[in-house]
């Protein structure tokens, strides 16, 4: 084997084309990447340049708003399977996807490509995907690394967070893919952390991603990423996709001494693990049939049952319907984008519905789906829901209202479609309302009009026929929200700081994204997280918490179908603690479990819990620390059903940091080394002996140095061995395995 020269290396960090890396020789082959979180986009040798305009036909699953709903890991895993042996049968090596990002606010344009706004489902539902494409000999790529949560300016904006934040919600989900799945690529974002662009941040790249979670596979810029080739290979970026023709800098770099030949030769490195770890079987069938199926069910446990007033749905067999809107006929079941799949074939709710349903539907279009006015569609809707006695209205979020490259500006439905509702209301009896829409609209305006209300989203090439047979009550929905549903826009947390300007957005919400700001603030919502009814009742019992070894339990209680149908629970475990001054969540999702019950069944579920569930990221230590408390164990059916409640204690991590004379008295007082030795000072001077605890407690905010300055007859000196003196009892603690520094 011969040794690559610098060009040859320096040739490898940049891509051959749009959508293949560059082959070195005989170390190095091509490999074949492509667009796939919910479909592969394989390019044709014709088309167009990013492959937008066109590609392959390859089945087209929920995108990942539909399969976050379903809470279901395991199915998502099989989806991942079949994503993976579709790619690797189109010589796919690595398929782009799945995303991971965080719903920080629902105007994001691409939220229909993430999973939630919670880190934990958001890593559940990830982990599986990654699983099931790798699991078939293709890799996969999670994206977008990291903190981009926003479409507008997106290839310069710079996402301001601070360091508690970034590490508990933006990074969380990330952490738990790499570090449980070992993906063979992560994507780096277009956007600035905190000023600096992601494809040349050291810290992310090499530090975090290689460093503490030990990374070991590529790093690959999103198309068009790369603003400085060097700084972007220095910082850990192993390929710039689609190639700049900037590799010449590189080798630049290198001639002059900028660049060290030795990071090339870690590149290749790291693209040679890459090759021997994906094997794409061109040889394999394309089971487009079976892949459908699996589509519609996994589209089928992502829709949402919002509300059943009078358990009008499922629909009674023996009334005729009236289905109203023009996205039964034409569904919208995908976004926009580069994620933009050609579907093997394409169901659409009409034409399931009118199978499923005894005699038929009366269908109406009711309106143009690019907004154009037409009384007359009006009208023949209206006239068919008065005949029919129960109509089923599509509602929903046209194409151009939410795609990759720019936000939403609106939670609103469209005014004619609104309109079009409340004239169908007026006229019918029973009206149940289907919507489509990749992220949140508001229900708030318009609900009173629906005696049913069924989320959903954008389910892929099956949706229309998931859709119908969970109408029809073939099957019981047993979709859930990862996003809360405000009741307005203006109510959620990042609404004042969404998307920014001048270049920056502040995340000024801080860890209170989502549920988890509504919650804690107790502020009424339309649909809080983890919300989804079904066509039975459920009742939980027997919580028991039981210890499974330091810092970590067991969570067991029972859910029981109390109904008359068969259908599935998801069972959701919370933990929070009760503060004065709330600096953490009143509730945090730390567990689930999907459970499929006939009527009258009951189920035993465990789930664990840890001490790195109940902790937080502490900045000015750079760590993961548990407090010493008492935590609350909350189990339910969504973050505001709450049906068992129980507690754990722990001693915490006892960690006691060292003590300084810049430390506050505040901070002395409640250190485990400290705090005695301060006791034992004041005891022993009269001076601060005398001094109410009022006033010491006033004191608890200064520098510990500034008592030299209050008459207490407290010397510079003094502070000077009290510190050297703690510090020689703190670290003697420490090697007793009192405390841990």
């Amino acid at each position: 084997m011969s040794t690559p020269d610098l060009t040859a290396k320096a040739s490898a960090t940049s891509g051959s084309d749009t959508w293949h890396t560059t082959a070195v020789g005989t170390d190095l082959r091509s490999l074949h990447l492509a667009d796939g979180p919910h479909g592969v986009r394989q390019q044709p040798e014709e088309g167009d340049h990013l492959g937008i305009g066109g590609s392959l036909p390859a089945t087209c699953f929920p995108p990942a708003v539909g399969l976050g709903a379903t809470w279901n890991p395991a199915l998502v895993r099989r989806v991942g399977e079949a994503l993976g042996a579709e790619a690797g049968a189109m010589g796919v090596d690595v398929l782009l996807g799945p995303g991971m990002n965080i719903k920080r606010s629902p105007l994001c344009g691409r939220n229909f490509e993430y999973v939630s706004e919670d880190p934990h489902v958001t890593a559940r539902i990830a982990a599986a995907l990654v699983e099931g494409v790798q699991s078939q000999g293709v890799g996969a790529c999670v994206k977008h690394f990291a903190a981009n949560n926003q479409e507008t300016d997106r290839m310069r904006v710079s996402a301001d967070v601070d360091d508690r934040t970034l590490r508990e919600i933006y990074l969380r989900a990330f952490e738990e893919v790499i570090t449980t799945t070992r993906p063979s690529m992560v994507m780096c974002s277009y956007n600035r952390v905190n000023g600096v662009h992601t494809s040349q941040d050291p810290w992310l790249l090499t530090e975090l991603l290689r460093g503490e979670w030990g990374f070991d596979g590529a790093v690959v810029s999103d198309w068009g990423a790369v603003v400085d080739r060097v700084a972007a290979v220095r910082a850990g970026l192993d390929l710039e996709m689609p190639p700049s023709g900037t590799d010449q800098e590189v080798v630049d770099a290198v001639e002059r001494g900028d660049l060290d030949e030795s990071v090339l030769d870690t590149v290749m490195e790291r693209l040679r693990r890459l090759q021997e770890r994906v094997s794409a079987d061109t040889s394999r069938p394309l089971e487009h049939e079976a892949h459908d199926a699996l589509a519609r069910e996994a589209a089928r446990e992502a829709l949402v049952l919002l509300r059943n007033d009078g358990g009008v749905l499922p629909l009674a067999p023996d009334r005729p319907v009236a289905v109203i809107g023009e996205f039964a006929r034409t569904p919208r079941y995908q976004g926009g984008g580069s994620s933009h799949v050609v579907p093997t074939r394409v169901h659409s709710a009409l034409e399931s519905l009118t199978e499923a349903v005894p005699g038929g539907v009366a269908f109406a279009p009711g309106f143009r789906l690019d907004g154009t006015a037409d009384p007359a569609l009006v009208e023949e809707a209206v006239s068919a829901a008065a005949a029919a006695g129960t109509a089923v209205v599509f509602l929903g979020l046209p194409e151009a209202a939410e795609s990759e490259g720019y936000d939403r500006t609106t939670l609103d439905l469209p005014s004619d479609q609104l309109a079009l509702l409340s004239r169908v209301r007026r006229a019918c009896e029973r009206v149940v309302v289907v919507l489509s829409n990749g992220g949140v609209v508001s229900v708030t305006d318009w609900e009173h009009d629906a005696d049913a209300v069924l989320e959903g989203w954008l389910l892929g090439q099956a949706g229309g026929a998931a859709v119908a047979d969970v109408l029809t009550g073939a099957a019981s929905p047993s979709g859930r929200l990862t996003e809360t549903v405000p009741l307005r826009l203006s109510d959620h947390a990042s609404y004042l700081a969404f998307p920014g300007e001048h270049g920056r957005s502040v995340y000024g919400e801080g860890v209170f994204v989502g549920y988890r700001y509504f919650d804690t603030l107790d502020r009424p919502v339309a649909y809080p997280f983890g919300h989804g009814l079904t066509y039975t009742e459920f009742a939980y019992s027997d919580l028991a918490v039981t210890a499974a070894g330091e810092d970590s339990w067991r969570v067991a209680f029972t859910v029981t179908n109390t109904g008359e149908r068969a259908a599935a629970e998801v069972a959701q475990l919370y933990t929070g603690v009760e503060q004065e001054y709330p600096t953490r969540p009143r509730r945090e999702l730390r567990g689930f479990a999907k459970v499929f019950l006939e009527p009258g069944r009951g189920e035993r579920v465990e789930l664990a819990l840890t001490g790195r569930d109940l902790s937080t990221w502490d900045p000015e230590h750079q760590r993961w620390s548990l407090a010493e408390g008492t935590y609350t164990v909350a189990v339910g059916a969504s973050s505001r059903d709450i049906r068992l409640t129980a507690e754990v204690s722990t001693p915490g991590d006892r960690f006691a940091p060292p003590l300084t004379a810049c430390s506050t008295v505040g901070e002395w007082r409640a250190h485990p080394v400290g705090g005695p030795v301060m006791a034992e000072l004041r005891a022993g001077m009269p001076e601060l002996s005398e001094v109410p605890e009022d006033l010491l407690r006033m004191a608890d905010s200064m520098p510990l140095a500034t008592l030299r300055t209050f008459g207490l007859g407290v010397t510079a000196e003094m502070i000077d061995l009290l510190v050297e003196n703690v510090e020689a009892r703190r670290r003697a603690a420490i090697a007793r395995g009192e405390i841990t520094g």
